[in-house]
C-alpha cells in the first residue's frame, strides 16, 4: 500500500504561478537557490544525459539583456509593442534562471525526450521555488527563441535552446484563481 504525503499532493493541487511583474526584491541568496536548482535537477532523465543546464541571471545581467532587445526587435521587424513588453520582462526583473535545453548525442535516448526533460526541469524549479515560499513564474517570449539574442546574450551554443525563464521573487499580491481544464474533456479512460 502507498503510503501518501498529503501536504505534496495538496501543494500540487493548490499550486499557482505568480505573475512576474508582481514579484519583487528580496529574491532567494545563492544557498537558497542551490536548494531550488538541486530539487529541480532531480527531474526524470532519461539515460542520465543532463541535457539541460541552468543559468542564473541576477540584476546586472538582466538590466544587460534587457538592453540588447530594442535593437534585436528592430532588426527582425518586430512591432514596438512587442520589442516594449520584451524589454520590460527583463529589465523590471530581480532575478530569472534560464533553463538551457542542451541536448546530448545519443543512440539511446531521443532528442525529443531530452527536451521533454530540459521542460519538466522547468516545472520542477518552479515548483521548488513557490513551495520554498517564493513567487516563481515561466516565462518565454520572442526573445528567448531568437537564436542572435540567445548566443550573444546567454552565449548558447548553436545546439542549445531556452526551455523557459524561471523569475523568483517575493509576491507583492497573490493572484485570483483561473478556470481549469475540465477533465472529462481531456481524459480518456482506456480499460481494454
Amino acid at each position: 500500500m502507498p503510503v501518501p504525503n498529503p501536504a505534496a499532493l495538496d501543494f500540487l493541487l493548490t499550486r499557482r504561478s505568480r505573475p512576474a511583474k508582481t514579484l519583487t526584491a528580496p529574491v532567494p541568496d545563492r544557498t537558497a537557490l542551490e536548494t531550488l536548482l538541486t530539487a529541480a535537477a532531480r527531474t526524470p532523465d532519461h539515460g542520465k544525459l543532463e541535457p539541460w543546464r541552468f543559468i542564473v541571471l541576477e540584476r546586472p545581467a538582466l538590466a544587460r539583456l534587457a538592453a540588447m532587445i530594442p535593437a534585436r526587435g528592430a532588426a527582425l521587424g518586430l512591432d514596438p509593442e512587442k520589442i516594449t513588453k520584451a524589454v520590460i520582462q527583463y529589465a523590471d526583473a530581480e532575478l530569472a534562471i534560464v533553463v538551457v535545453s542542451t541536448p546530448k548525442a545519443s543512440d539511446k535516448i531521443p532528442q525529443i525526450e531530452q527536451i521533454y526533460s530540459a521542460g519538466a526541469v522547468c516545472l520542477a524549479l518552479l515548483n521548488a521555488a513557490l513551495a520554498a515560499g517564493w513567487g516563481a513564474n515561466w516565462l518565454s517570449g520572442w526573445a528567448s527563441h531568437d537564436r542572435a539574442f540567445i548566443r550573444d546574450g546567454l552565449g548558447l551554443a548553436d545546439h542549445e535552446n531556452i526551455a523557459g525563464l524561471i523569475h523568483i521573487g517575493t509576491e507583492t499580491s497573490a493572484p485570483p484563481e483561473r478556470p481549469r481544464p475540465d477533465l472529462a474533456r481531456i481524459t480518456t479512460w482506456a480499460s481494454a
